[in-house]
């Protein structure tokens, strides 16, 4: 039986073509899960909650390997620094467990959405379906158009 939850729902009523991946529910990296799926860790991207000195935190989301730029983030939007929070605070922030934290559960809640620009190497990438142990494939264009994200490069080697 396949997990069913609000993203699958929201993808659902879309009619956006995407395939839902049931992982063990432990927190897992987006490395562990590439590994469970069998695919390249550069195409299993994790959402990384960052914050601004005011307003809204924002979702970057990134390649599994990689940690988020937050120079280059701050420069792209704007901003004079951006800060990770503690798992804790993304959590509180987002409502979501970490592990399970996907812009797709965050529509509608205000967050601003930066997909890394190493996305554009892909035609589907998967990224985490809004709890922990359900992953979902889909398209990077019909994500970056339901998340209403803006693409750059936010992400460096670790």
């Amino acid at each position: 039986m396949t997990v069913t939850n609000n993203v699958t729902r929201f993808l659902d009523s879309r009619k956006v073509k995407y395939i839902a991946y049931e992982l063990p529910a432990e927190k897992l990296g987006a490395l562990e899960a590439a590994q469970i799926l069998g695919v390249s860790s550069e195409q299993v991207f994790k959402t990384i909650v960052t914050k601004r000195e005011k307003g809204k935190p924002v979702l970057a989301v990134i390649p599994g390997p990689r940690v988020v730029d937050l120079k280059a983030l701050a420069s792209f939007l704007g901003e004079k620094k951006m800060h990770l929070p503690t798992e804790r605070e993304a959590e509180q922030l987002t409502g979501l467990q970490a592990g399970g934290i996907s812009p797709l559960a965050l529509i509608n809640k205000g967050f601003q959405v930066v997909i890394d620009s190493a996305s554009e190497a892909f035609e589907d990438i998967y990224i985490s379906g809004g709890q922990r142990g359900l992953n979902i494939r889909l398209g990077v264009k019909d994500l970056i158009q339901l998340v209403n994200a803006r693409v750059a490069f936010v992400s460096k080697n670790d």
